[in-house]
């Protein structure tokens, strides 16, 4: 952990400051930098091993760096914004954010965000040798009133179909090939991102929120202090 270096994009200064400040403390590496064209002449010199992106930046905003940092490489991405809209946040975790925080944010969180992202890299990579075999596909799942057709990428509810992102497809697939099966945050985000993924299980909790609205009476339960499940049965409560 104490090899990292960390590029900081963000023009207010005082921010680059403190955010420096705490993660030298740490025992990171760091550059601070104002603006996403000097990110970019940077990353071409001596690329960093995590980004910390403000969004409203001058010139090319975070979204876009985010965007062109994706397309090349796959380090980690923490977002910051001075924004709380949740479409800010869900168009970050799209285009390849692997956390978000919201200003004024604690340095000390965020600090925690870093050294979570950079255990998950580490543990993934760990990992990347003993690969999960994967299940054999079905054209189709029926979970109750739940159907899903696979190649299709087509959700019913009731027989009513609702409209899927991407993401939000694959987690109700995972959830219902194993209906009552408690899986962990940290599960669901390797199962739908894939073993590079390594950013914030935040990422989990906004899908079943987005999947929660869509259809009212989807019997996802939240388990808490571990993570999620399709239940079909009642637990006798």
């Amino acid at each position: 952990m104490k090899s990292y270096q960390i590029a900081i994009v963000d023009d207010d200064a005082q921010i680059r400051e403190i955010v420096e400040a705490y993660l030298n403390k740490e025992g990171y590496r760091t550059m601070a930098l104002s603006t996403a064209e000097d990110a970019l002449e940077q990353w071409k010199n001596d690329p960093p091993d995590m980004w910390i992106l403000d969004i409203m930046l001058p010139g090319m905003n975070g979204f876009e760096l985010c965007r062109q940092i994706r397309k090349e490489a796959e380090v980690p991405i923490v977002m910051i914004s001075a924004r709380d809209e949740e479409v800010d946040r869900i168009l970050g975790l799209e285009l390849g954010g692997d956390d978000y925080l919201t200003k004024p944010f604690s340095p000390r969180e965020l600090v925690a965000r870093v050294n979570r992202l950079f255990y998950r890299l580490s543990s993934i990579r760990q990992a990347q040798d003993n690969p999960v075999p994967q299940q054999p596909g079905h054209a189709a799942i029926e979970v109750g009133e739940l159907r899903l057709v696979l190649k299709e990428r087509r959700a019913f509810w009731r027989g009513e179909e609702i409209e899927m992102t991407l993401k939000e497809f694959k987690l109700l697939q995972t959830l219902s090939e194993q209906p009552n099966r408690a899986f962990t945050r940290d599960e669901l985000l390797t199962l739908i991102w894939g073993d590079n993924y390594y950013g914030s299980d935040r990422a989990i909790d906004d899908l079943v929120k987005r999947l929660r609205r869509k259809i009212k009476e989807l019997p996802v339960d939240t388990v808490w202090g571990h993570g999620y499940r399709l239940r079909t049965e009642r637990t006798g409560q």
